[in-house]
């Protein structure tokens, strides 16, 4: 799939007011500090549709951005930054937690995961979350371009050990990308136009 238009619809903090269409979503969510902005932007060929910033914990709102005309990429708040108010952090939580439960649209969530780090607690309890609450997801992990191909192999095999020993079954799906050099870009379009793919068929059949 080639990205041929991303237009920014919305954002808000309430779920009710995100879009009406029902277009597929994928939403993107990690932990401050992990690369989102410049992934979104890398996927999207744009060098500025996702707000990029020094400063972690920047996206503070369910922003939606509409992708060549037929699904929605939903850019979310990053969850686990110290810096962010205790009050702040229980709005985020409470509109985060609307979304991925409530939002019908919704086929897809995107954890992402900076692959220079060994298994993070706050990583693997959102997982854990996704899981309990059946929110379909995959792992994307980020800046594999900072550490050699041997480490992010023993980094992700880390992980499978991690999710195996908490009762997953297999490791979820996952890919492994760098905004930098472009890495898994290809491979990540290939999967939401397959997933697209799926939905648009089971949307004609009723």
């Amino acid at each position: 799939m080639k990205i041929n238009t991303a237009e920014f619809i919305i954002s808000n903090s309430d779920v009710s007011k995100c879009p009406l269409e029902r277009l597929p979503e994928y939403a993107f969510i990690g932990r401050s500090n992990v690369g989102k902005s410049s992934l979104i932007n890398m996927l999207t060929n744009h060098k500025n549709l996702a707000k990029t910033s020094g400063k972690p914990g920047k996206t503070q709102l369910i922003n939606h951005f509409k992708i060549n005309s037929n699904w929605f990429l939903v850019d979310l708040p990053g969850y686990g930054y110290a810096r962010v108010s205790k009050k702040t952090k229980e709005v985020f939580q409470e509109f985060i937690t609307d979304y991925f439960e409530q939002r019908e649209q919704l086929v897809c969530a995107f954890v992402l995961i900076d692959i220079r780090l060994e298994a993070q607690k706050i990583d693997l309890e959102f997982i854990e979350y996704l899981g309990e609450t059946e929110v379909p997801f995959c792992i994307i992990f980020t800046k594999a371009d900072k550490i050699s191909k041997g480490k992010v192999a023993a980094h992700i095999a880390a992980y499978r050990k991690e999710l195996l020993a908490n009762n997953w079954e297999e490791m979820p799906q996952h890919f492994v990308t760098s905004s930098t050099e472009g890495t898994g870009k290809e491979e990540l379009l290939q999967f939401i136009d397959g997933v697209n793919q799926d939905v648009f068929k089971e949307m004609n059949e009723f």
